[in-house]
């Protein structure tokens, strides 16, 4: 146990300290709300029950999909867009900027800079090709161009700043003028670099830096996560970061999001065009197949401990951590319990979640569940419900059901273990409290003393 903690506390220590990596999570946190918003319109749109949109199309007519689909299409096909402000903003934080929207709004222009604006595939009436910006290049394929421009033009505006590249303006001026000219010429250095970088690449065989980093970074980093191990690293690391009482998502996130994000879309564009999905391991499926009451599969631990238990101080706390574990959130436990370096709690705690990985994904490849869409419900949709809402079909809430007992049978003997050594603990107390009460103060002579 000591050789793992100083094994891994430094790497949770870097990986949570980096700016750069810490950019990229929080950033991609910011674009979260949208996404989960225009989740619940596609999910209106595209509600998995027979014949759900012909009694919809009777109501409001057979175009009634049109508006709600725009608003879930724009929610995931800008994902790119709202990733360059997010990450460019988080960024601009981390490096103690004090005005942040502006180093934002001078990623999201480089971005645009760089970004294809002319379609030779797209040709109109006339012959003429399509110029502008197309949701494909701001969508998924546009996510790893979005960090990288963001990152890096944030960085060269900070340089700027940083040794005063700035001009200054008398101190009558208004302040929102004196901070736009303060931020022209750091502004200017990012976007000249990304005017000369486009036209360096214009001149090789990618044409532009979208094609260049998608063949030679996104495309590889997303064949990553269709991997059968990349989900069981990501579930294993993620728990044992939370055994030592780190956050495991929030510094495991720092390197899996963006891939998960990205099979994730690359599923709701396939939906949404009427193709075959075939990305397993989405967002949706790391949520709601891998961890049921949060980190560790903690939910059957949770259950047992409000309605087996022995020990008062176990069933207390169960009862107690029974709402919030239903919708995911166990810090009650890990910390309560607790099960932070708790040697008992170590093995059902790191197996479960990749049992229930493994086993989800035997399921997906039989066919006894369907493969998880694009939808993004939030993290806290309850089991059997989420199992139901992000695939469509009642085999996966079965799924779910059989999976949270088969964790709590793995957590039963090591939940009896702890459950009698709390009871023992419980019951030596309250012995050492009779043999106080039994103390009597009756034959206690002055003389004596």
């Amino acid at each position: 146990m000591e050789r793992l903690e100083k094994t891994m506390t430094p790497i949770a220590d870097w990986l949570t300290r980096n700016k750069i990596l810490s950019a990229i999570r929080d950033g991609f946190i910011i674009t979260t709300p949208i996404v989960i918003i225009g989740s619940f319109f596609l999910l209106i749109s595209n509600f998995p029950i027979p014949g759900y949109n012909e009694f919809m199309a009777g109501i409001f007519g057979e175009n009634w999909t049109f508006n709600l689909d725009k608003v879930s299409t724009v929610a995931f096909s800008c994902i790119s867009v709202m990733a360059a402000l997010g990450i460019g903003y988080s960024y601009a934080r981390e490096l103690k900027q004090t005005n942040r929207i502006l180093p934002a709004f001078t990623a999201l222009v480089c971005f645009f800079i760089l970004a294809p604006q002319s379609h030779p595939d797209f040709v109109n009436a006339d012959g003429n090709a399509f110029s502008g910006f197309s949701f494909t290049h701001m969508g998924t394929q546009g996510i790893f161009l979005a960090m990288v421009v963001a990152l890096v033009s944030v960085r060269v505006y900070s340089f700027a700043m940083d040794k005063k590249l700035t001009i200054k303006l008398p101190d009558g001026v208004p302040p929102a003028v004196m901070e736009s000219f303060e931020a022209l010429i750091p502004a200017g250095f990012a976007m000249v670099l990304a005017f000369i970088t486009n036209i360096v690449i214009g001149m090789t065989s990618y044409e532009t830096l979208h094609n260049f980093i998608y063949s030679i970074l996104q495309a590889p980093l997303v064949n990553l996560g269709r991997l059968k191990l990349f989900e069981i690293v990501y579930q294993f690391l993620s728990s044992l970061f939370w055994f030592f009482g780190i956050n495991g998502p929030a510094v495991t996130n720092t390197i899996f999001a963006p891939i998960h994000k990205a099979l994730t879309l690359e599923n709701y564009e396939a939906f949404q065009a009427g193709l075959e999905m075939t990305n397993v391991f989405t967002q949706g499926f790391s949520d709601f197949f891998g961890n049921f009451g949060g980190g560790g599969s903690t939910l059957g631990l949770v259950i047992m401990m409000s309605f087996m238990a022995k020990s008062e101080r176990m069933r207390t706390l169960g009862k107690l951590s029974l709402p919030a574990g239903i919708f995911g959130i166990n810090e009650p436990i890990i910390f309560g319990l607790p099960i932070v370096l708790n040697p008992v709690m170590l093995i059902p705690f790191l197996l479960c979640p990749i049992l229930n990985i493994v086993v989800a994904m035997i399921a997906t490849n039989v066919g006894f569940i369907p493969i998880t869409s694009g939808m993004q419900l939030p993290w806290t949709t309850p089991i059997l419900f989420s199992g139901f809402l992000i695939t469509g079909s009642v085999n996966a809430v079965i799924l779910q059901f059989l999976m949270l007992l088969m964790n709590m049978a793995v957590y039963y003997p090591f939940f009896r273990i702890l459950d009698k050594q709390f009871l023992a603990e419980e019951n030596s107390k309250v012995e050492d409290i009779d043999e106080i009460d039994e103390l009597s103060f009756d034959d206690l002579d002055i003389d004596d003393l």
